[in-house]
């Protein structure tokens, strides 16, 4: 052919692929002439094209996945040169290329295959690898027990071949396998870059009450609960979710144990370190009640910085017995910086130092002698408190009730909520106490005791109290004297028992033979008075019955 150049061995090439012969049972690749409604035409390089039913061409999505011009891989299954046709399949050459594919990754033992799992069959999962179906036992489906094989239908899994049996088409998977070999593939390229103070990317695989388990890529880590925030952190889920992505930063690495410690605080400033010249003492400050215990409230200023407000600096005045009956978590309360630690991360708080300490002026407004008019708020076995004013009591101590009777209970004279007058004795700011007497609120008895009584007079009192020493007799109000058992009985006896001459409530008549005003006492004695008696009788002569006539005689009348 003139002006036209000829390449002899492209045209050799071109006519031995013309009339090359292809044995039965042979894959061939062949082009697509044609796609009609029942069959595919396919130039495989013989005589004739043959024809491979559409049917073998659908794709999952059940549409043909194939049009003229590509190129695919049929099965040569006969000659029909009868008719000059040759009869193709492209599902069975397909079948063979997965066969020798399963063997491939069979022999090689680290070959991996792909399939789609087609139905849930007892003892696990049968998958689809291609025209070939292989048992995928439940055991080999994860690295963890799988409970629902139903969610694994229609997936796409990356499988390694444990055993083939082509005779019996029988194919063993592993989807384990293959997970087991990514898991550590990532875990030894991790533990290649990890180093302390990497900031990497993981994802929670599990929480716990105390942290959570962060998957690095094969390696797991620990994000301990206290590094999770700088803020309080009562549990991990407030924070964290399984299967959430994380940024966290490597704390400790031990790479002979293999234990990673991690946190995501430690990617965010410390908020203490602006404390001081945010905080400083004095500082009336805004925040929220997130803790309370017996000793006091822990208020958040901010995430991350928290302050104790102590149950003694709540209220000036009032008892609070616990802070819960107080305020409530969750609370927005006012406070002010009494002192702090950045080391040691505390910070004091004061409720009470917003208002003015009442107990500075008590003083002025409540003097020594001041007598005051308020209920009995607690009655103990010592004495008596007294409601002043709102938050502040006064104590009346047992023995500044009376000025002589001895009360063994002081329940025995007040209740709770009974109104009470008393006076103003002492007033300690320091400790916050304020000293009360109710005797004080008349005259000392003792004062007049020299002028009105003394050593030899005879008085009469009510017995008030029985004791086993004597009995305590009333001479006037607030005025007692002791009525000893040694000067109880007549002259010459002897009384064994107070209660064997006298009850409480009698009325006594005795003699003086003691008086001490300093001391505050007086002695009674009934013996002294009968022996007073019997020696005024031995003074007095007997009269005869002559001496009655001769008076009769004197005086007729």
């Amino acid at each position: 052919m003139e002006g036209t150049e000829v390449n002899i061995d492209e045209l050799r090439e071109m006519y031995e692929k013309a009339f090359k012969e292809v044995a039965e049972g042979e894959i061939v690749k062949g082009k697509v002439i044609e796609v009609g409604r029942e069959f595919v035409t396919v130039d495989v390089g013989c005589k004739s094209e043959g024809q491979v039913p559409l049917s073998e061409f659908f794709g999952p999505d059940g549409e043909v996945a194939v049009k003229a011009g590509d190129e695919v891989e049929v099965l040569l299954e006969r000659r029909r040169d009868d008719e000059g046709e040759v009869i193709l399949s492209k599902v069975k050459a397909d079948r063979i290329r997965v066969w020798e594919r399963i063997m491939e990754a069979c022999q090689r033992g680290d070959g991996v295959i792909e399939g789609v799992v087609c139905e849930r069959v007892k003892g696990g999962l049968m998958v689809d690898l291609g025209g070939v179906r292989g048992f995928l036992p439940g055991s080999q489906v994860d690295l963890r027990p799988v409970r629902n094989f139903e969610a694994y239908v229609g997936k796409r899994l990356k499988l390694k071949v444990l055993k083939v049996n082509r005779r019996r088409n029988n194919v063993v998977l592993s989807h384990r396998a293959y997970l087991e070999e990514e898991r550590e593939r990532r875990r030894q390229k991790t533990l290649s870059k990890l180093q302390e103070g990497a900031v990497v990317e993981g994802q929670v695989k599990n929480i716990t009450d105390y942290g959570a388990f962060v998957d690095l890529g094969g390696v797991d880590g620990l994000l301990h609960i206290t590094d999770i925030s700088w803020g309080r952190v009562k549990h991990p889920t407030e924070r964290l979710q399984v299967g959430q992505k994380v940024k966290v930063k490597v704390l400790k690495f031990n790479p002979e144990t293999g234990k990673i410690s991690l946190g995501m605080k430690q990617l965010e400033p410390d908020p203490w370190e602006k404390v001081p010249e945010k905080y400083p003492e004095g500082t009336r400050v805004r925040g929220k009640v997130v803790g309370i215990a017996d000793y006091g409230i822990f208020v958040e200023l901010e995430e991350g910085v928290e302050g104790l407000i102590h149950v003694s600096d709540m209220s000036w005045t009032r008892r609070i017995k616990h802070p819960s009956k107080y305020v409530n978590v969750g609370d927005i309360v006012e406070a002010v910086v009494l002192s702090m630690d950045p080391s040691r991360r505390r910070i004091s708080l004061g409720m009470k130092q917003l208002e003015p300490n009442p107990w500075d002026t008590i003083e002025e407004r409540y003097p020594v002698g001041t007598r005051i008019i308020g209920q009995v708020k607690t009655v103990t076995d010592f004495g008596i408190f007294i409601g002043i004013e709102e938050g502040i009591d006064g104590l009346v101590h047992v023995s500044e009730m009376s000025w002589s009777k001895r009360a063994k209970n002081p329940t025995e004279l007040y209740k709770k909520g009974q109104e009470v007058e008393a006076v103003v004795l002492r007033i300690d700011r320091e400790n916050e106490r304020i000293s009360l007497g109710i005797k004080q609120l008349k005259p000392d008895p003792w004062e007049s005791v020299p002028e009105k009584y003394r050593v030899g007079q005879v008085v009469t009192g009510k017995v008030t109290t029985l004791t086993d020493f004597g009995a305590f007799v009333e001479v006037e109000e607030d005025l007692e004297a002791l009525l000893h058992v040694s000067e109880m009985g007549p002259s010459g006896e002897r009384v064994e028992k107070p209660s064997d001459v006298l009850q409480v409530g009698d009325e006594v008549t005795a003699m003086i033979i003691h008086v001490n005003p300093r001391e505050r006492r007086m002695g009674l004695s009934m013996k002294a008075l009968a022996s007073r008696g019997q020696e005024v009788q031995e003074e007095i002569p007997p009269i005869t019955l002559g001496d009655l006539l001769k008076q009769s005689q004197e005086n007729p009348s």
